[in-house]
């Protein structure tokens, strides 16, 4: 069972004190919040340096890199780093068994050999400006729009209406964002600049930037080279321009030096990126929902799907490339599932968060302020109220949404059904053309109807075990009718009869259209019943909105009054911040320390060539064995290979570039160790820590390994 790679600690900490390591700071307000205390830990820079709204500084290095994970710019030329995990995507769709990339690595020898990726951005941020006041006079302009404080689709529109059109006309590319921050208390628009044509230039093999694979994930001590390669393109004048064999390397505003120096235990260490979401300001209740729903039903249901698909993954080399990127990303989220509970059980969130809570009612007693009490009282209603909502929700989610890939066929077949019911051929032609295509979308290259069938089957039984039939999909009901209970029939069933079921189903359709076969298709009646349960299930926690964003807000609000404006750093919501720290080790447990900095020793003490997660590349055992590892060695000899820190990170900084105290990038930002994932709700100073691929680990695999040492030339190394 996967659970057998999981680990429990049984320290528990009652009282989180507040250190200097905490926070996901905001760049505009970091003179004012941080600048003192990042100095007094080593900080060799000013604030303008990091950030400044009038000439370019450090962030305009840093890049969203797709749709969720940070990258930074280390070339004149636009070469940009992230991690290997963050391309996997890329890596996989330029994979075939006849050119398997993530097993053997890609390295462009010439720029006409970078792969295109359609689809795939990196998007700078051009400029930040506190829009609150502007924010707040709009939303007081109509009493209609008032609720919509933290709606994304209003808060955009009101940052196209402040940018103009014609701004945004005379610059391709660029697209402005208004996000709410404190709970909505405070407003920055970000004006972003959104580059299409990125470039493949370069990835280890998996068995580099994927070492340990899920053993390993979210674990410290880590052996890990978690890094890929790309660059950004642009049209001749600089713009955003989609792919073009005319387009030319990016030129920037500014890119990364990258220090040779290495690190040693207590030297500063900061990194930039784009954290995804943080719970901050969680109330004591909503701890606990986390945990007895949310993450409770992930870790349940996920176990049972990764089981299933790593099972086929291993049988077969072509379901192995097809479900890769499918399996890292749902065990990612799921081991996070598990250590974010460990850490609200045994370090006793809820207590530290009705602590906090207890001290706004008596603060607010003394400054009568009674919103603030009447908010937290709101809040635990509606947590109450929501509960079995939730927990359906979450089961639907996880179990049939996410966990059976048939139940997201397209059921749009009306106009499909109207052509063949009329006479127009053309018009039955082009339906026909546009209900393959959607036949496509999902069986793609990256699909397999025996897996899905597999997991629908395991699926299946444990919803229909923990949901009640009566809280179930209406379509559901057939499995007692028709079925007698059998899950199994049902799904063989479904798959025989579907024409989405396999691609001679298709054909056969194709061949003899027919209104009944769409409408009495058994996949389209189990897809549509799941996304009407899904729809009402949206629309009823929906309902629990606008009284609860009012209240987290007030509630957000009596913090900031009571700590001051300044003190707390807002929730991550997937904008640039900064979190320093220090490059320390810790002690997970009694008579336990993990070192702060692990090497290739480690990569070879770990090897086992009988576990695909621990395969070690002949090559780099040549190196090994030779001890070529030319300057990038440390000074004792050995080959750095990643190190850990106290900065405060969550999903979205994969990929960030970690940085020395002058501003030189030492690490590629790519984990949290296991004890740490609990920070999300609360920070662990204790505990916590980044895990970083050393970028001379990074440099020695693409220069040595890989003998790509000519995209070394055109980046900015110190020594």
């Amino acid at each position: 069972m996967i659970r057998k790679f999981i680990f429990f600690i049984t320290i528990a900490v009652l009282s989180l004190p507040a250190m200097a390591d905490e926070g996901m700071w905001l760049l505009p307000l970091l003179k004012q919040q941080k600048l003192p205390e990042m100095k007094a830990l080593g900080l060799k820079l000013e604030d303008y340096d990091i950030y400044s709204p009038d000439s370019a500084s450090l962030k305009d290095a840093v890049v969203i890199f797709g749709g969720g994970c940070t990258g930074e710019v280390v070339s004149p030329d636009g070469l940009i780093l992230t991690n290997h995990h963050c391309g996997y995507g890329s890596i996989q769709q330029h994979s075939t068994l006849e050119h398997d990339y993530l097993t053997d690595g890609f390295w462009a020898a010439t720029r006409d050999q970078e792969l295109s990726n359609p689809g795939l951005t990196v998007t700078f941020i051009d400029q930040i400006d506190d829009v609150t006041e502007y924010v707040r006079a709009e939303l007081e302009k109509d009493a209609d729009n008032r609720q919509n404080f933290l709606s994304s689709r209003y808060l955009n529109g009101l940052a196209k209406k402040k940018a103009g059109e014609k701004f945004l006309q005379n610059n391709p590319g660029t697209v402005v964002e208004i996000k709410a921050f404190y709970g909505g208390n405070k407003y920055y628009m970000f004006t972003k600049k959104v580059y299409s044509d990125i470039r493949l230039v370069g990835a280890p093999p998996s068995s580099i930037g994927k070492f340990g694979a899920d053993t390993d994930n979210w674990m410290w001590p880590r052996h890990t080279g978690d890094f890929s390669v790309f660059r950004v393109y642009a049209d001749v004048d600089g713009n955003p321009a989609p792919y073009s064999e005319t387009n030319v390397p990016l030129r920037p505003k500014r890119w990364f030096k990258i220090s040779l120096k290495g690190v040693a235990e207590n030297d500063y260490a900061m990194i930039m990126g784009f954290p995804g979401r943080t719970n901050k300001y969680y109330t004591s209740w909503e701890v606990a929902e986390r945990r007895d729903i949310d993450n409770a039903v992930r870790i349940n249901i996920r176990e049972l799907r990764q089981q299933a698909m790593l099972e086929e993954m291993l049988k077969d080399p072509q379901v192995r490339i097809q479900y890769a990127s499918k399996y890292a990303g749902s065990t990612n989220a799921y081991k996070n599932a598990i250590g974010c509970n460990w850490a609200i059980n045994n370090r006793n969130f809820e207590q530290v968060k009705q602590k906090e809570q207890d001290r706004l009612i008596a603060w607010s007693g003394k400054m009568s302020e009674p919103s603030y009490p009447e908010a937290l009282e709101t809040l635990a209603q509606i947590v109450s109220d929501r509960k079995d909502m939730r927990f359906r929700n979450w089961m639907l989610d996880e179990a049939l949404v996410r966990g059976i890939e048939f139940a997201n066929i397209t059921t749009d077949i009306q106009s499909m059904c109207d052509a063949l019911g009329g006479k127009d051929r053309a018009e039955q032609q082009n339906q026909l053309l546009l209900l393959e295509r959607a036949y496509l979308r999902f069986a793609d290259k990256n699909y397999s109807p025996k897996v899905d069938k597999k997991i629908a089957k395991i699926m299946l039984k444990e919803y229909r075990r923990l949901v009640p039939k009566q809280s179930q999909p209406e379509y559901f009901a057939i499995i007692d009718k028709k079925f007698k209970g059998d899950v199994d029939k049902f799904v063989d069933y479904i798959f025989k009869e579907s024409i989405f079921g396999s691609e001679a189903n298709f054909n056969n359709f194709k061949a003899r259209p027919s209104v009944k076969a769409l409408q009495e298709d058994p996949m389209i009646l189990f897809a549509k019943s799941v996304q009407a349960e899904k729809k009402m299930l949206t629309e009823a926690l929906k309902g629990f909105d606008d009284s609860y964003n009012l209240a987290h807000k007030e509630y957000v609000k009596g913090l900031l009054a009571m700590h001051g404006d300044f003190a707390d750093f807002p929730d991550a919501n997937s904008t640039l911040r900064l979190t320093y720290g220090q490059v320390k080790g810790y002690s997970p447990r009694d008579c336990d320390y993990y070192g702060c900095q692990t090497t290739l020793d480690g990569v070879m003490e770990k090897e086992d060539s009988t576990n695909w997660e621990f395969v070690v590349p002949a090559r780099l055992k040549e190196l090994y064995q030779a001890k070529d590892f030319g300057e990038y060695a440390m000074p004792d000899g050995r080959m750095p290979v990643a190190f850990s820190a106290t900065t405060h990170t969550t999903g979205g900084n994969s990929g960030s570039p970690v940085l020395n105290a002058n501003g030189e990038m030492i690490g590629i930002n790519f984990d949290r160790n296991w004890e740490g994932v609990g920070g999300d709700i609360q920070y662990l100073p204790d505990y916590q820590r980044s895990i970083i691929v050393d970028i001379r680990y990074v440099l020695f695999i693409i220069d040595k390994y890989a003998n790509a040492g000519y995209l070394l030339k055109e980046m900015d190394i110190v020594e």
